[in-house]
C-alpha cells in the first residue's frame, strides 16, 4: 500500500463521530476513491452514548461496534456492523447492520456517495431508530480549503422519517513519530441536521410497553395518551433538529489506524428530547486495512 490508511478513511472520522442513521463505521470521502486494488477494512469502535442525527433515548446507551466493510476499486462497497449495548441487561448481540453503497468521482474536486442499509433490531430494543430499520441515502462532497457535503436520508419501516444536512471539516496535519512513516491528525467538523421525527412516535409507544413490563408505569397510565398526541403532531414537520461539533483525533499508519473523538450536539428547539441540555459523547476506535 504507498497510501497511508489516512487517505483512504478520512472521513470515517466524522461519520463515526456523528454515528448517525444505521452508522456503520463505512467511508464516506472522496480520497477513497483514489484507491487502486480492493480492501478490506476491519475496525472496533466504542461510543459512549448511541445517537441517531444528534439525538438520543431517554437511557444512555454505550455500546461496542465491530465492523467489516470490503470495498473494491470500482467504489462499490459490501459492509456489516454488530452492535453490542454495555448495559446489563443486554446478554447478546443489541443489532446488526448490513449495506451497500458506492462512491462515484465527478470531478476533480467532487465525488456523489450513494448507499443503501439494513439493520436487525431483537424485540423490545432500546435504540432510538428502530422504527427506521432501513435507510436510503445520497450525498455529494466538495473537497477544496474545507471538505464540505451536503447528504439526504430516507428512513424507513414501521415510520418513514426524512433528514438532510450540512457539514463542513477540515483535516489538519499535526505531525509524525516516525519520520513521516506515521501521521498525526485532527478533523474538527461541524453539521447542521433538519427532518421529521416519526420515528419518535414508535420509539415512545415501545419504551412505554417495556416500561409496563418491568413494572415501571402501569400498562395503560392516563397520561400516555395525551403525550402520544402532541409527540405525534410535532413529530410530522420536517424542522430544524440538531447542531453538531466533532473533534476527532488520529494516529495512523500504512494499514492501520487509532482514532479518539469527542463530539457536542445542541437539539434545536422543535426536536423531540428528554432534555433541553448540550449532549456529549466520546467515541474510541480502531481500524486495520488489508
Amino acid at each position: 500500500m504507498k497510501t497511508t490508511l489516512f487517505t483512504v478513511i478520512n472521513c470515517l472520522l466524522v461519520t463515526a463521530c456523528f454515528a448517525q442513521a444505521d452508522s456503520s463505521a463505512t467511508v464516506t470521502d472522496s480520497s477513497q476513491l483514489e484507491t487502486t486494488k480492493t480492501t478490506l477494512t476491519l475496525g472496533a469502535l466504542y461510543n459512549s452514548n448511541a445517537s441517531y442525527y444528534g439525538q438520543t433515548s431517554k437511557e444512555k446507551l454505550p455500546y461496542f461496534l465491530a465492523n467489516a466493510t470490503l470495498r473494491f476499486k470500482s467504489g462499490i462497497y459490501l459492509t456489516t456492523s454488530v452492535y453490542k449495548l454495555l448495559d446489563k441487561t443486554s446478554s447478546t448481540v443489541s443489532a446488526i447492520n448490513a449495506g451497500a453503497g458506492m462512491d462515484i468521482r465527478t470531478g476533480k474536486k467532487t465525488s456523489i456517495g450513494l448507499a443503501f442499509s439494513h439493520t436487525f433490531f431483537p424485540d423490545n430494543s432500546p435504540f432510538l431508530q428502530i422504527a427506521n430499520a432501513s435507510n436510503a441515502g445520497a450525498s455529494f462532497t466538495y473537497n477544496h480549503w474545507l471538505t464540505t457535503t451536503i447528504g439526504g436520508d430516507y428512513a424507513f419501516g414501521k415510520q418513514n422519517d426524512y433528514f438532510a444536512s450540512l457539514s463542513n471539516s477540515k483535516y489538519i496535519v499535526l505531525g509524525s513519530l516516525a519520520k513521516g512513516k506515521d501521521v498525526i491528525s485532527i478533523t474538527p467538523a461541524i453539521e447542521i441536521t433538519i427532518g421529521t421525527q416519526h420515528f419518535y412516535e414508535t420509539y415512545i409507544t415501545e419504551k412505554n410497553y417495556r416500561d409496563s413490563l418491568l413494572g415501571i408505569i402501569p400498562i395503560f397510565p392516563g397520561g400516555q395518551e395525551t403525550e402520544q398526541t402532541t409527540v405525534t403532531r410535532k413529530s410530522t414537520s420536517f424542522s430544524l433538529l440538531s447542531y453538531n461539533l466533532a473533534v476527532p483525533v488520529a494516529y495512523s499508519r500504512s494499514r492501520y489506524m487509532i482514532e479518539a473523538a469527542y463530539q457536542v450536539s445542541v437539539l434545536a428547539n422543535d426536536a423531540q428530547a428528554f432534555t433541553d441540555k448540550p449532549m456529549s459523547f466520546f467515541t474510541c476506535s480502531f481500524y486495520y486495512q488489508f
